[in-house]
């Protein structure tokens, strides 16, 4: 580690400058002194031992074994700091480690206590390196004849471990393999390393800009604990030039957590001040470190502990003047640290302490937070009790009632004549009636071997039965199945999944699925559709034959949005599709007689919609909309990455992380000032379709309009940032976003990410294409989207407070604007380069509720500028019903057809706008996977 110890010299009032010299030598001790050194709120500690007497001592740490503690010291009449070791139970027994030439930092212990690492500039020269330059204020000099060393506790030659020019120091080690994290320069920052026990295999874990250093591993050494800065604009340009002359400003470091490997790197605290030495606890996901956070001077440093999710923040120690580098021993029973406390009258010693460790919850130090509140909301909706939150659940109910009475005790007002709730009606399950039927001829069937499909049409169909092979017609997979059927009038019957010439992930997914097979029957004239697991023989029987593999059970029925495939759809179990394949390819003509019939029932989901009233003097008109959906998969469907997986899908991230936000936002915006109106909107059956916020636009109570609504800030997945990194998305929906959005960020020390139009996966989509300039506030995808693994274990509640912080600037900036934001259509961008693309791309924003009167079609919730739709003058609020050949019924037929088209393709399109039907020619543009 750096010489962190010089932060407490010069910032603490009355303590000697780094460059004096100690009056004693590290052996100059006395017996231990136990007690009377623990201050009356240091509730964590229980008997303190002193172990070092005069002097500056600091940056002790623990053997493995927990019988040593090596530390650096300036013995009397050197100027430089030396490494040293000392057993506890008798501080008599200093040792020196280091060779007694150059400067000396960072020492650590390897597994099995035998050896340490340190880093030395001995190799630059035997003197002492000269002190930095103080002219440009308190800074760290960064020599570049730092390297890392190892060297026996017994003696004898030390090991050259790197020899990369410019700086590594900052060495500890993994207790598992003794694998070593350090600091380095060698890429032209600073940034943190690992290699192994040998300083082979180097691989580097950090890469934004800034100070990365003093990292320590976990017990099992899972992931990384260490201080950053990460300055920005003149702050960074200021960094840039000190590194280039070997320095380094420390008077702004947050702790941050990672991985191991460095990936998922979380900034831990925002404290605005140097914090630094942080070292985890043995037994939990917690940290300690020194900070002089809370002293306008800067100059106490004191102990705090903090979760590594931001939350839970504790003051730890009370003393006067400076405490840090702590470290705990590995069993988690005693803590050793720095301090200047117990120094006789005038001296202004730094020396090494050890305490027993008291871990019962004493919260006497604990210090409420925001990230506290928004954890404690996040916790709650994605507690296995609310059962994932699914449509129609009584987990998603109470959740609904629990905002209620959370908006109530902000003194948030009910927004729908007197009532917080804004009731719609979802789809939520569909049944098979009793008249649901079928016969084949002669086959005696039970109704045990067939079931109607989801997304099958209610109808009857008595035709002849011709077989399809797996039911796919792709030229770009090479595969056509439909060549010489004729399938026009007739029962299709489709092997189920792929043949295993389709190798491409994406490929199965989309040729299995059964909504292609029905939609391509369909396109070449079927009248219905049968579908059988039953895959080609694996060749004759005997030696060598491959066994079929198990018959997969029937598919659930589950509710797939609104419109159906527009033919009946059944599947039947092997044994009849068999004997059907058996009959067919002897040529036998054998007929079908289906009868669907599915009942659709719906539920009742509602908005949460309440407001805060402008309360300023000189009230302005219009008003902002806040909003975060709260509903989420349940037990997962068809929305689910897990489809395996039957249980319950908690949605921490997605989305109880944006509720706890718009929580957290409503409590800032409730005790401030307010220009403007402030609707405040927890949003129902996002899941399903954004269909909450499109009731809501389409429904908005009264007097609220479309034309009111100033801005729309959306808050969906912000649970997990990363880096420090936050996306503004719809940054481009109004000109003045990047300057409001810039200024927010900078304020809250985040850095955002602001583009993009308006449009996207969730409920802002409904507000922009209404006229609206909206934000959609995202911390990034990761691989527990739509899983039960996406837990509020996995939360950065103090990212999550920051969006709130931040939403709540942004809030208040369009609060105080007299003029309305400049609302901006965003063109189509154009494809990326090589992106796989899956057809053409209509430019065309679908309402994914349909038609308001239940029809046919697909209704338009906009079109994107500069796209095919918009070229062809397709406005927002035309139902599209025919594209080329193709009559679309619903998105996914309108899915289906442009998977089938080709960009550059002009065809046919008919919309229904206003009860006429207009056509008009659309030439497709070349598609990537976000654009219809």
């Amino acid at each position: 580690m750096k010489r962190h110890l010089a932060i407490a010299c010069v910032l603490i009032a009355g303590c000697k400058q780094a460059d004096s010299t100690a009056t004693t030598t590290p052996a100059d001790h006395g017996e231990p002194q136990l007690l009377g050194r623990i201050m009356p709120r240091e509730v964590h500690f229980a008997e303190m031992q002193q172990l070092t007497f005069g002097g500056e001592n600091a940056e002790a740490y623990w053997s493995f074994d927990g019988t040593q503690l090596v530390f650096q010291s300036r013995p009397t009449g050197e100027g430089c700091d030396q490494i040293f070791r000392l057993r506890p139970d008798d501080p008599s027994s200093v040792t020196r480690v280091s060779n007694g030439q150059g400067v000396t930092t960072c020492s650590y212990f390897l597994p099995g206590d035998q050896h340490v690492v340190y880093a030395s500039t001995h190799l630059g020269g035997a003197a002492c390196p000269p002190k930095p330059d103080r002219s440009q204020g308190y800074v760290w000099p960064l020599y570049d004849s730092y390297d890392i060393f190892k060297a026996s506790v017994a003696g004898g030659p030390v090991v050259q471990l790197t020899a990369e020019p410019g700086y590594d120091a900052e060495a500890t080690v993994c207790p598992k393999d003794g694998s070593i994290v350090f600091t380095s320069v060698r890429d032209g920052d600073l940034e943190l390393y690992r290699m192994t026990a040998d300083g082979s295999d180097i691989k580097r874990l950090t890469h934004t800009k800034g100070y990365d250093g003093g990292a320590f591993f976990n017990i099992d050494c899972s992931k990384i604990v260490w201080r950053a800065s990460r300055p920005t604009g003149e702050a960074l340009a200021d960094y840039q030039r000190l590194l280039a002359q070997g320095l380094v400003r420390p008077t702004k470091l947050e702790i941050f957590v990672a991985n191991a490997d460095g990936s998922d790197a979380r900034q831990v605290t925002y404290l605005d001040a140097a914090s630094f030495g942080p070292y985890w606890f043995p037994n939990r996901e917690r940290i300690i470190f020194s900070t002089n956070y809370g002293d306008p001077k800067g100059r106490e440093f004191e102990m705090w502990a903090v979760d590594a999710d931001g939350t839970d923040l504790e003051r730890i120690t009370y003393s006067p003047g400076f405490d840090g580098f702590p470290m705990f021993s590995h069993d988690g029973a005693r803590l050793a640290f720095s301090s200047n406390r117990a120094t006789a009258p005038g001296a202004h010693d730094t020396n090494v302490f050890v305490v027993q460790w008291d871990g019962s919850d004493h919260r006497g130090g604990h210090q409420p937070t925001a990230a506290d509140r928004v954890h404690a909301d996040i916790a709650w909706l994605a507690d296995p009790a609310r059962d994932g939150r699914g449509i129609g659940t009584p987990g998603l109910a109470t959740a609904g009632a629990w905002i209620e009475k959370r908006f109530g005790e902000l003194g948030v007002a009910p927004a729908v004549a007197g009532r917080f709730r804004q009731s719609f009606e979802v789809p939520l399950a569909v049944h098979i009636d009793e008249a649901t039927e079928l016969t084949i001829d002669e086959l005696a069937l039970s109704r045990n071997d067939y079931q109607p499909l989801s997304g099958s049409a209610s109808g009857a169909v008595d035709a002849q039965v011709v077989f399809a092979g797996y039911g796919i017609d792709a030229a770009d997979a090479g595969i056509d199945d439909y060549a010489g059927v004729d399938a026009k009038g007739k029962v299709v019957l489709v092997r189920r999944f792929v043949p295993a010439s389709v190798s491409d992930t994406g490929d199965k997914r989309r040729y299995s699925s059964l909504r292609y097979k029905a939609w391509t029957a369909r396109d070449h004239g079927a009248a219905a559709l049968l579908v059988v697991d039953a895959p080609p023989d694996r060749g004759p029987a005997g030696a060598g034959a491959q066994p079929l593999p198990a018959e997969a059970p029937f598919p659930a029925l589950r509710v797939e949005g609104y419109g159906d495939a527009g033919i009946p759809m059944m599947i039947v179990n092997r044994s009849v599709g068999t004997k059907l394949l058996d009959a067919l390819a002897k040529g036998r003509s054998v007929d079908a007689d289906l009868r669907v019939a599915l009942k659709r029932r719906t539920t009742t989901a509602f908005n949460v919609v309440g407001k805060l009233t402008a309360n300023a003097s000189n009230p302005l008109d219009g008003a902002v909309v806040i909003g975060a959906h709260y509903d989420h998969l349940g037990h997962g469907g068809p929305g689910s990455l897990a489809p395996d997986s039957d249980a319950p899908h908690l949605g921490a991230d997605d989305n109880a992380s944006g509720v706890a936000a718009l929580l957290e936002v409503g409590r800032r915006l409730a005790a401030a000032e307010r220009a403007r109106d402030v609707w405040l909107i927890a949003f129902s059956a996002e899941e399903s379709g954004v269909l909450g916020s499109n009731h809501f636009v389409h429904n908005m109570p009264v007097p609220l309009k479309a034309s009111d609504i100033r801005a729309m800030l959306n808050m969906d997945m912000v649970g997990r940032m990363r880096e420090n990194r936050l996306k503004a998305i719809g940054g481009g929906s109004a000109a003045e976003w990047p300057a409001i959005v810039g200024a927010a960020c900078r304020q809250a020390a985040v850095q955002c990410d602001t583009g993009g139009d308006g449009y996207g996966p969730s409920d802002q989509t409904s507000f922009y294409a209404a006229g609206v300039p909206v934000l959609h506030w995202f911390t990034g995808a990761h691989s527990d989207y739509h899983k039960p693994s996406d837990t509020v274990a996995t939360i950065n509640a103090a990212g999550t407070a920051k969006v709130a912080e931040i939403v709540a600037d942004v809030a208040r900036a369009v609060m105080t604007r007299p003029a309305a934001l400049s609302y901006q259509r965003i063109a189509t961008p154009p494809p990326a380069g090589d992106l796989r693309s899956y057809g053409a791309s209509l430019g065309s924003i679908p309402d994914y509720s349909g038609p308001r009167d239940g029809s046919k079609g697909v209704l338009l919730q906009g079109v994107r500028p500069g796209g095919a739709a918009d070229l062809a003058q397709i406005r927002r609020g035309d139902i599209l019903v025919k594209l080329s050949r193709f009559d679309i019924a619903n998105v996914r037929d309108l899915m289906y057809a442009l998977r089938a088209s080709k960009p550059g393709q002009t065809v046919k399109a008919v919309v229904l706008r206003d009860g006429r039907r207009i056509e008009v020619s659309v030439t497709f543009q070349p598609s990537s996977r976000r654009h219809r």
